[in-house]
């Protein structure tokens, strides 16, 4: 008797942090397809989210302005906890200044997509960094 197929590997796990719900549907919409994702309101409740997990997610993506703990504030703290430290964070925000995006680099963003963003370049992005 044959052998079933293997099953299908496990989606990737993306958190996504976004305070407009507009927005953060869109993204999760978009994702969905490929990767399991996770939502936050804001940066405070993305570090309680990371920091209760068994295992960290494989991606990030996070806007910048937000309450309580701004996208800066979140990539700044899991760059300093070793667990989180090589999770890939993705800024996607509406401030497109040279200056924003140097300092979402200096955070620790692998990548800085300013909105309003097309949905190719947001999943090629995400693509390249989760190897898909």
């Amino acid at each position: 008797m044959a052998q079933p197929p293997p099953p299908p590997p496990d989606k990737p796990r993306i958190l996504c942090v976004e305070d407009e719900p507009a927005v953060l549907t869109l993204v999760t919409r978009l994702l969905e397809p490929i990767a399991r994702v996770q939502s936050a309101a804001d940066g405070q409740q993305a570090l309680e989210i990371l920091q209760a997990s068994k295992r960290p997610p494989d991606l990030v993506i996070t806007d910048v302005m937000m309450p309580r703990l701004d996208g800066h504030g979140l990539a700044k703290a899991m760059r300093a906890d070793e667990r989180l430290s090589r999770v890939p964070i993705i800024m996607l925000t509406a401030k497109s200044g040279p200056m924003d995006v140097i300092g979402g680099i200096n955070a620790g963003a692998k990548h800085y997509v300013t909105k309003p963003f097309k949905a190719d370049d947001l999943l090629s992005k995400v693509r390249k960094l989760l190897r898909l």
